[in-house]
């Protein structure tokens, strides 16, 4: 009893030591007017956690109980206000520069253990000859059976030069593979491919805003005007979502004059109100431009898309953008951990906001929803065409999403065409370049064959409300007036797999070809293969060849549909 009380006097100590270092910490920034407030309610949240700690009937797990805390707490203010234990600042250092020490692969869950689901090429897995597929079953002796991936990520993650050991089981092998690798810095490119579409039209893929991203693309673009002289650009930036403010700065000033404002932003504190200029002598500000987007592009992306816009310098195609107009600062804390907070909002050139105008009219990726035409507001590009804010960037020629069908979804979310794939690389030593290889009439069989035996389980859009309507009609004890007629619609709704292979075969075959390419050529051989039947890079050809037609809708004279609204 006695022992228990001097805990109970020592923690409550040891807490009231917390108070007063936090109450005096607020002090310390002449908070005058919140000064009482704020030390009223962080000494209430002391003691609270003080009185749970000390007894609450079962052991609780301190650092656990206050990270939820502090994830409610920022979870009221917006999404990317958040808290970074030092369990995760390595993770969150990947998000911006790109690099990690580690064995360059990404992985992911399959059933009971942790799967490589590609290799980076040149980096430690890969040249230690391990593929897509193997599924690792110990790390250092630890097994990886019922972890998650963020598990085996940390086993795998570490100083460059040291050492990790796998055991590996390769599918169709029975041994197990045992290999000791050395970890190295993995840089991931934030341009994984570029290349010239035709004689005339240059391509480069932007996948993220990264350290020294701009120069990435400086120097793919480089490469190009010495090896084929481009006379356009398309820029990719879909699903790109964003990363370092000053890297979109940077890029834009590639296409544009010296001291032209690019993006300003606005915030409570003052520090953190400033406007960005092109501060350097421009790469090339006369060449056509066609920015790809989707509802995937985000923050510094919509920075970049929306200045080309707002500057005239470009036309954009695709979807409207995800609608992140908000800037984020890190502030360090103490053991190591750090705050993500929100400081500014950004404004680009036309100055309109990028930032939706709220959080819960949003689709399931995150992307903005529809809105409502009286809550956007216009404003004027530099040569007088008519932009809207309301979230995100609404592009100059639009496109309607590409929605793949339910078979395919199936075929890929139940791993068949990424197991046909591990099962062709096993049986192939080698296949055509990116660009000749073709998924023949032959290989399609084959991977009819493959999926043949297996189970296969789906519903299309139509049986599901056929089924809600079936749910319904019970409900309101309609359903035996109708019974007769919905038993007839559910046969000819219901789906034939057969038929469905059949369909859809185009688009079955076109993500197949690219898992296998991806096999021999990485990421950068899928993307490259990929790009010849791509309907968004088509459509930014059309656009680019028909200078007519480019050059009416950077002067206002082209009409297009109004799809800013569909969904």
């Amino acid at each position: 009893m006695i022992d228990r009380l001097k805990k109970l006097s020592t923690k409550a100590k040891l807490f009231g030591l917390i108070a007063l270092i936090s109450i005096s910490s607020f002090i310390s920034f002449s908070f005058v007017d919140n000064y009482f407030e704020i030390s009223k309610n962080v000494d209430i949240f002391v003691t609270l956690y003080r009185e749970l700690d000390l007894y609450y009937v079962d052991e609780t797990n301190p650092g656990d109980l206050m990270k939820k805390g502090i994830d409610g707490m920022l979870k009221s203010l917006d999404p990317f206000t958040v808290y970074i234990p030092e369990s995760e600042i390595e993770d969150y250092r990947f998000q911006t520069t790109g690099e990690y020490g580690g064995i360059g692969a990404l992985i992911q869950k399959r059933d009971e253990y942790i799967m490589i689901a590609e290799p980076y090429e040149g980096f430690p897995a890969d040249k230690a000859g391990l593929m897509a597929g193997d599924v690792i079953i110990e790390v250092n002796g630890k097994s990886t059976k019922d972890k998650n991936t963020n598990d085996i990520s940390k086993l795998l993650k570490g100083q460059a030069n040291t050492n990790v050991k796998l055991v590996v089981k390769r599918p169709g092998q029975e041994k197990t593979i045992e290999q000791t690798l050395k970890r190295e810095e993995v840089k991931i490119e934030s341009v994984p491919h570029y290349e010239m579409l035709n004689d005339k039209v240059a391509y480069i893929r932007l996948t993220s805003f990264t350290d020294e991203c701009a120069d990435e693309v400086k120097n793919a673009y480089m490469g190009l005007k010495k090896e084929a002289g481009p006379e356009a650009l398309v820029l990719d930036l879909r699903g790109n979502p964003g990363g370092l403010l000053r890297e979109a700065v940077q890029l834009c000033n590639l296409f544009v004059e010296k001291g032209q404002t690019i993006v300003s932003t606005k915030g409570k504190v003052k520090e953190w109100s400033k406007t960005y200029k092109a501060e350097n002598t421009p790469m090339d500000t006369e060449i056509p431009i066609v920015v790809l987007v989707n509802s995937g592009s985000a923050s510094a992306s919509e920075i970049v898309s929306g200045t080309i816009q707002d500057l005239d310098r470009g036309v954009v195609i695709g979807q409207r953008t995800y609608g992140k107009g908000l800037v984020q600062t890190t502030r360090p804390l103490s053991y190591g951990s750090q705050l993500k907070v929100t400081t500014a909002k950004y404004y680009i050139p036309s100055g309109r906001c990028i930032q939706a105008l709220d959080y819960s009219n949003r689709r399931e990726d995150g992307s903005v929803g529809k809105v409502p035409d009286s809550l956007m507001t216009e404003f004027k590009t530099l040569h007088g065409r008519t932009v809207l804010d309301g979230g995100g960037i609404i592009p100059d020629v639009q496109l309607d999403e590409i929605i793949y069908s339910d078979i395919l979804t199936a075929l890929v979310k139940n791993y068949m065409i990424f197991d046909f794939a591990t099962e062709f690389r096993q049986k192939h030593d080698s296949i055509a370049s990116p660009k000749d290889f073709e998924l023949t009439e032959e290989i399609y069989q084959d991977f009819l064959t493959f999926i043949s035996d297996k189970e296969l389980d789906y519903s299309t859009d139509s049986e599901r409300m056929v089924e809600e309507f079936e749910k319904i009609a019970k409900e309101d004890k309609y359903y035996d007036k109708v019974e007769t007629e919905f038993h007839a619609l559910k046969e000819k709704l219901m789906h034939n797999k057969k038929e469905d292979l059949k369909s859809f075969k185009d688009e079955i075959k076109e993500i197949l070809k690219g898992e296998i390419v991806s096999r021999y050529y990485y990421q950068k051989g899928r993307l490259e293969s990929m790009l010849k039947d791509d309907p968004e890079v088509v459509e930014a050809l059309k656009v680019i060849e028909d200078k007519e037609k480019y050059q009416s809708i950077l002067a206002s004279t082209f009409k297009p549909e109004d799809k800013a609204q569909k969904e």
